[in-house]
């Protein structure tokens, strides 16, 4: 019997363009399995940092990636390193600068890569990440590549941190936006670039529900979902 194809929605772009809230509305209106790709990589950052191996090491990196003890818990919404639940750990900003240096490894990526594709399961996915459409899913359904600009991204994210009861300036975040933007897209392997067919959104002046509904028309619009 043929196998039913499994329906694949990206959503690629850089930090704090709204790109994980949006793809969690996807998924939970949808009733898809949702990759939180950024995840993978900031748990393995974590696990660097708790094991002391060094960002520039990529032989040890590339150990850990292969042999990453990660599960990811659905309602309620949990990740899970070594069997210790790690879900706000990996957002800090140190985490999340770690995982800029570390995904910019080849071989890290490579060691994950296999690893993200599984998510990929009936009835569909929703895949959140910089590099989805363009490598791990580049024959998914619809590839959305979301956009902000430098500046509203840090006023998010310092909205964000405040209802976490973190105080970051916003000089501070505007800063490490830039200088991540700048690697993301810099690096040799799987830089942060729109795929050619991405159906591409400046959410700069946008909301989000603004955006979903737009992502919702058009995947209906392609008719791989009702």
């Amino acid at each position: 019997m043929m196998q039913r194809k499994v329906p694949v929605i990206t959503v690629d772009g850089p930090s704090g363009s709204g790109k994980g809230t949006l793809s969690r509305q996807l998924a939970h209106a949808l009733k898809w399995h949702f990759l939180d790709s950024g995840a993978l990589y900031r748990v393995l950052a974590l696990a660097a940092i708790r094991h002391a191996v060094a960002l520039d090491n990529h032989q040890a990196l590339e150990v850990l990636g292969l042999h990453l003890d990660v599960t990811f818990e659905h309602e309620p919404m949990r990740i899970l390193l070594e069997g210790q639940d790690v879900t706000l750990a990996i957002r800090t900003e140190e985490c999340g600068n770690a995982a800029s240096k570390v995904a910019a490894i080849p071989a890290v990526r490579t060691a994950l890569l296999e690893r993200q594709r599984a998510f990929s399961e009936l009835p569909g996915l929703v895949a959140d990440g910089r590099d989805m459409g363009t490598v791990v899913f580049p024959d998914a359904d619809l590839k959305v590549f979301l956009d902000a600009s430098a500046k509203i991204r840090a006023i998010r994210r310092q909205a964000q941190l405040k209802e976490q009861g973190i105080d970051v300036s916003l000089d501070d975040l505007f800063a490490e936006i830039s200088e991540r933007d700048k690697r993301d897209r810099e690096r040799a392997i799987a830089p942060l670039v729109a795929a050619k067919d991405a159906y591409v959104i400046d959410s700069t002046s946008m909301s989000i529900q603004e955006v979903f509904q737009m992502v919702l028309a058009e995947a209906k619009k392609r008719h791989f979902i009702t």
